[in-house]
């Protein structure tokens, strides 16, 4: 499938969901019709390109589909069936974005947080079970699971699936900040994809806190994420080689970071800081600043750093959290400091692969070659993401040749 059909179905597909949903009240059922209707345009606009409105061509695609289940059920949904047919003609379709209405739809009352960070990370931006459950620190298994209880628990609801009230998005605000963030973090580190990095999916979740702001433009925390994103993504291009391996922070050559971004990231942060409490995004987006603000990695404000870790620790409780809090100890105490840390989350965190990566890091910092090299590897054994794999071995391999280098062989 060519690129540009490819990624204008992506940034269809959650605008035609949101209008099915909207229409039937059946997430499930939409679902399915939305991927028939994808399928079809796969194969339709192949040798011709897209038409002219291919959103419409879309939505009347699936909705026929929707219609089709519905009437081979012979069920008690005919109702919903006919108020289907009621709706406009495909050329009367309203042309506006559904992606935001469908985010905060998926955050359903009837579910618990979680469930409605999986459901609309599926729904709004495309990512597969098996990235998402990278998100979550869970086995694919047990996120398939809560997927399916959650799409069951909507139905078993007597809350309906529509759009919510004012009242009711800022009752899920917390929950939709949570799921853009996360589709942010999927498209800055690509879990399981070729590629190191997925621009679409931070572009789209940059696009929609946008939106999110100038809905709510007095809420701090709405405003620290979008300068949080705006922070980070402005290194994008300094993180690859041209090859698309990956570059850590500190070898980074900051003259390509955008300089552009981080002015806007910077002067968003400066308002969000004026508006409500501290919360976690407003600490991310501050840390993010700090690195952003350093022309090299030497003149990195490390102090500041490790304190902002530790309030964002005592806020979230995330382990996460404390493996970040643990590099940066080690950078202001030393790596011994830092090793220390990371005892803190041993249990929390076993079998992940960011646990090892970090040990090793540290262990290298500290000289034990032979240690670092043996977690370098689990962690590389571990990760989903190929870029972080080639860039984990390739640590390996300088590693064995230093310490080779210094006349003894590395723990096999």
């Amino acid at each position: 499938m060519p690129s540009k059909v490819e990624d204008l179905l992506r940034e269809l597909a959650p605008q035609v969901l949101g209008v099915l949903v909207r229409r039937c009240g059946d997430f499930d059922a939409a679902e399915d019709a939305v991927q028939e209707a994808l399928v079809a345009a796969a194969v339709h606009w192949m040798p011709d390109g897209a038409p002219a409105n291919p959103r419409g061509w879309l939505i009347q695609t699936a909705t026929r589909r929707l219609i089709d289940q519905r009437r081979s059920e012979r069920s008690r949904r005919e109702r919903e069936t006919l108020a289907a047919l009621r709706e406009p003609a495909t050329a009367e379709v309203a042309d506006q974005d559904d992606t935001l209405v469908l985010v905060f739809m998926c955050c359903h009352p009837a579910l618990t947080a979680a469930s409605a960070i999986a459901l609309t990370l599926r729904a709004v931006g495309g990512l597969s079970t098996a990235e998402i459950a990278s998100a979550f620190l869970v086995p694919e298994a047990t996120m398939a699971q809560r997927i399916a209880r959650a799409k069951q628990r909507i139905k078993a609801s007597d809350v309906p699936f529509g759009i919510p009230s004012r009242e009711e998005w800022a009752a899920r605000l917390r929950n939709v900040l949570h799921v853009l963030y996360l589709i942010f973090n999927e498209g800055y580190v690509g879990s399981s994809s070729r590629d190191l990095q997925r621009p679409e999916l931070s572009d789209e979740a940059i696009r929609l806190v946008r939106i999110v702001r100038r809905m709510l433009p007095d809420d701090g925390e709405v405003s620290a994420l979008l300068a949080l994103m705006l922070l980070i993504d402005a290194r994008r291009q300094a993180r690859t080689t041209a090859a698309g391996e990956l570059i850590p922070l500190a070898e980074q050559d900051r003259t390509q970071w955008d300089q552009a971004r981080i002015a806007e990231g910077l002067s968003v942060l400066n308002r969000a800081l004026t508006r409500g409490p501290v919360g976690e995004y407003k600490l991310q987006a501050a840390i993010a600043a700090v690195h952003d603000q350093a022309r090299h990695a030497d003149d990195t404000d490390w102090p500041q750093i490790l304190a902002l870790y530790g309030l964002l620790e005592r806020l979230t409780g995330n382990p996460v959290v404390t493996l970040n809090r643990a590099v940066a100890t080690a950078m202001v105490d030393g790596p011994t400091a830092g090793l220390a840390v990371l005892d803190e989350v041993d249990e929390r965190l076993r079998g992940h692969y960011r646990l090892d990566a970090v040990r090793a890091h540290l262990l290298e910092m500290a000289g034990d070659i032979q240690a670092a090299v043996v977690h370098y590897r689990a962690a590389a054994s571990r990760t989903t993401s190929l870029a972080e794999q080639h860039y984990l071995a390739g640590k390996i391999a300088r590693l064995r040749v230093q310490d080779r280098e210094r006349g003894s062989e590395p723990t096999r």
